[in-house]
């Protein structure tokens, strides 16, 4: 391949040099043939946009073209040309023409028609090639990438944790366990519980569901970090906005308090969004449009009421709206859905969870901006997070976002050994698993906070897709860990 001297389609048609000889490979989209001529939709991922091939028969045959159809590989050399056809400014007209890797029409199952996403999970091998799925995951990249900036221009350090952990940071206990004994016959103790002694780790182990526990104690010494890795839950659910493998975006921060944590949160969620929009704008304009086909095909009352530019826009222009669980209660139970049944899940009293349906009521009825939601009941939220005066409430936020209600969940984190020690007790949270977690509450302890944003989520909010499934290449949820 090394003569191929190739160029990317990205490349070629965002610079035109219009009578310079040019060779491109990609993927054929379609074929269509016209007399003594062929157009060949070419594609190779660099770009939603294809280039339209243009091959004499009369110089190379029709032979060649008849092995040619959608999913087969080329190599293509010619001169770049002016393209008389609408929606097109170039077109490559052929010299040289080589057909890499062929794709038998009868056997290809992505063929130049409209597929359902339920269909493409099944060829998740293959979706890549579909205009959404080129998109989406150029805009994953661009996320990824802008991530990493955002918090290196800021000073903090990325550290990885543990995949493998002993502990669970979340104490929901929906795990999945590690283990090289064999399952068949493993060793016993003498009460017939599984002897974990003799395991690989010589304790029971299970994948992570979290990083922040070990990211508080690089914050701990390092003052700014955070971890972008894999997380994992063994929750059996098959809903739209469920996976068991997901990404997990968690930074930690020593003499943060819950103000600095909704500020950081805040601004790294505008910087993304501001990022992918100058970055990602052709594959934002094609999923914007994408959503707006599929949109006349819902009842009026299951459309999305913004456009997905507009959506964007609306986090990016808004200052957060911020109020406390107390406020946000107090509105929604006073609220017209409420009081007429609307909700699904009833508000009556002070205590309860809030669902996704009162999270968008919050943003896109009441505020009609971004709400973050402080000072949780404690017995609502996670052991670690830091318990107010009023010993009712814990200084939690949350930022809720329009059609997807919570997106970052945060708090500032419990400092003080004794409280921490109290909560984990009332909250049953094994001291003698996360002695290392309590200990530095001994050594020099400091006021600090942290927060998580799901990856998948974000890049779900980004790109308009409805199933979080079509945001990950490969997803891994209950019954289904193919590819």
């Amino acid at each position: 391949m090394k003569d191929l001297k190739r160029t990317k389609i990205a490349t070629v048609l965002k610079t035109p040099e219009f009578g310079s000889i040019k060779t491109i490979c990609g993927w054929v989209r379609t074929k269509r043939v016209s007399k003594n001529v062929a157009f060949i939709a070419l594609n190779d991922g660099s770009t939603i946009h294809n280039i339209q091939v243009v091959v004499d028969l009369e110089k190379h045959g029709e032979e060649i073209i008849a092995e040619i159809h959608s999913g087969a590989s080329l190599s293509v050399k010619g001169e770049l040309t002016e393209s008389p056809g609408s929606g097109q400014v170039v077109e490559l007209h052929v010299h040289e023409l080589n057909l890499l890797g062929k794709a038998d029409p009868d056997e290809y199952p992505l063929q130049p028609k409209r597929h359902t996403l339920e269909f493409l999970r099944e060829k998740a091998h293959l979706r890549f090639r579909t205009n959404t799925f080129s998109a989406i995951a150029r805009v994953r990249h661009a996320m990824i990438f802008a991530v990493h900036k955002f918090f290196n221009d800021k000073g903090f350090y990325n550290i990885h944790t543990p995949i493998i952990t002993g502990s669970d940071a979340e104490g929901a206990g929906e795990m999945f366990r590690v283990s090289t004994l064999d399952p068949k016959n493993p060793p016993l103790n003498e009460d017939g519980s599984v002897n974990f002694k003799e395991d690989f780790f010589g304790k029971e182990t299970n994948l992570t569901v979290s990083g922040q526990l070990e990211a508080e104690l690089g914050a701990l010494a390092l003052s700014e970090v955070y971890t972008f890795g894999p997380t994992f839950r063994a929750e059996n659910s098959n809903t739209t906005r469920h996976l068991a493998e997901f990404w997990m975006i968690e930074p930690e921060m020593a003499f943060y308090d819950i103000h600095d944590d909704m500020d950081l949160a805040e601004e790294m969620l505008k910087y993304l969004i501001a990022y992918a929009l100058e970055n990602c704008a052709d594959d934002l304009a094609f999923l914007s449009q994408r959503q707006q086909n599929e949109e006349k095909n819902k009842k009026e009352e299951d459309r999305s009421p913004m456009e997905l530019k507009e959506k964007l826009l609306f986090v990016l222009e808004n200052e957060f709206e911020r109020i406390t669980y107390t406020e946000a209660i107090d509105i929604l139970r006073n609220s017209k859905p409420n009081k007429k049944k609307k909700f699904q899940f009833p508000i009556d009293q002070w205590g309860a969870d809030m669902q996704s349906e009162h999270e968008r009521y919050l943003v896109e009825k009441h505020f009609k901006r971004p709400v973050i939601v402080t000072d949780y009941p404690k017995d609502i939220k996670a052991f670690y997070m830091k318990v107010n005066a009023d010993n009712k409430t814990v200084r939690a936020m949350d930022v809720l976002f329009p059609q997807i209600g919570e997106i970052i969940g945060g708090s500032q984190r419990e400092e003080n050994y004794d409280t921490l020690l109290k909560r984990m007790r009332e909250m049953s949270v094994p001291e003698k698993e996360l002695w290392w977690y309590l200990e530095t509450r001994k050594f020099g302890t400091v006021p600090h906070s942290g927060f998580g944003l799901g990856f998948e989520r974000m890049i779900q909010f980004i790109t308009g897709m409805g199933n979080i499934r079509d945001v990950i290449p490969f997803p891994r949820t209950p019954q289904n860990a193919e590819f």
